[in-house]
């Protein structure tokens, strides 16, 4: 089972897992007693799983806890065995279910909770002090905000009936299903669509995954009247201010609309240009009225 990408890196994934307590954020370290050394959760990413689920995987398996995603931390990049290798690293939060005693196993011998202070202390590398360092320097909790393209639907064209009751095509239906997991690393989301069925076909695998209400909302549509082009950002505005963590889905002719109003509302600047594929999704993680980072995915990982 490879765990490379395509150029031959080595791709693994981890988090900085947090939970709060008297004294401020305490983390979570793991002891290795192959290595006899102390670092974050952290592993090797299964051949075609995305990133994001390795991450929650691996912490699963080597304390006992589901993650819930928060910020994203720089990834760390080294040599192993004359490969490069590529640790991608979040903030996260043990879910409020989902977790299990710890149990030692062959890789990791010891759990520990450790305030930011002493796991500096006990960490065993330098890169691991780093990001331990990156974490402290921002918010530790933050909310996500999720604005997705949908998943693909065929040609417009060759829809005989009415574009909004357009389906998603087996490409776009897999995609769906795959991006149900990879939004649950977010955790808990409010599903908000457009009145499409090809958008809200790709948020009702999660919807359904998780036990949300699907919310439609009709400004979300790419055939909005032309008298009313703000109401759509308006909405996402509103969906952002009221605090509450989540997943837009709309289409190509509104998203680069919808994702600036949604940074508007955090203070911030659009974080990129690019226009987003079917199924590709911007996460703005919000902390104290702000933009704390951004990050966007893809259901397919190379």
């Amino acid at each position: 089972m490879s765990d490379a990408s395509p150029d031959g890196e080595i791709r693994a994934a981890g988090a900085v897992l947090w939970r709060p307590s008297g004294r401020g954020p305490e983390v979570a370290l793991v002891h290795r007693q192959r290595y006899d050394d102390w670092s974050f959760p952290k592993g090797k990413r299964e051949r075609g799983e995305h990133v994001l689920l390795t991450a929650v995987r691996e912490v699963a398996e080597e304390t006992g806890l589901k993650a819930v995603l928060g910020r994203p931390l720089s990834a760390v990049h080294y040599d192993r065995g004359g490969r490069p290798k590529r640790v991608d690293y979040w903030a996260g939060r043990p879910a409020a279910v989902g977790r299990a005693p710890f149990q030692p196993n062959d890789e990791v011998d010891e759990l520990a909770w450790l305030p930011v202070p002493s796991a500096r202390g006990r960490l065993s590398y330098p890169h691991d002090a780093a990001m331990l360092d990156e974490f402290a320097a921002g918010p530790a909790e933050t909310v996500p905000f999720i604005v997705l393209r949908h998943a693909s639907a065929g040609s417009r064209t060759a829809w005989p009936g009415d574009d909004r009751d357009r389906p998603l095509d087996p490409g776009g239906a897999d995609d769906a299903d795959r991006l149900a997991p990879m939004l649950a690393c977010f955790g808990g989301l409010r599903v908000i669509s457009s009145p499409a069925e090809r958008c809200v076909a790709t948020v009702r695998p999660y919807a359904a995954l998780t036990g949300a209400d699907l919310e439609i909302e009709t400004v979300l549509a790419a055939d909005q009247p032309d008298e009313e082009p703000g109401a759509g950002a308006a909405r996402v505005a509103a969906i952002v201010a009221a605090g509450r963590p989540a997943v837009i889905c709309a289409h190509r002719e509104n998203l680069p609309l919808l994702v600036a109003a949604a940074s508007a509302a955090l203070g911030a600047a659009p974080p990129g240009d690019h226009p987003l594929r079917f199924g590709e999704f911007w996460v703005l993680h919000a902390a104290d009225g702000g933009l704390a980072a951004a990050e966007h995915h893809y259901p397919a990982e190379p």
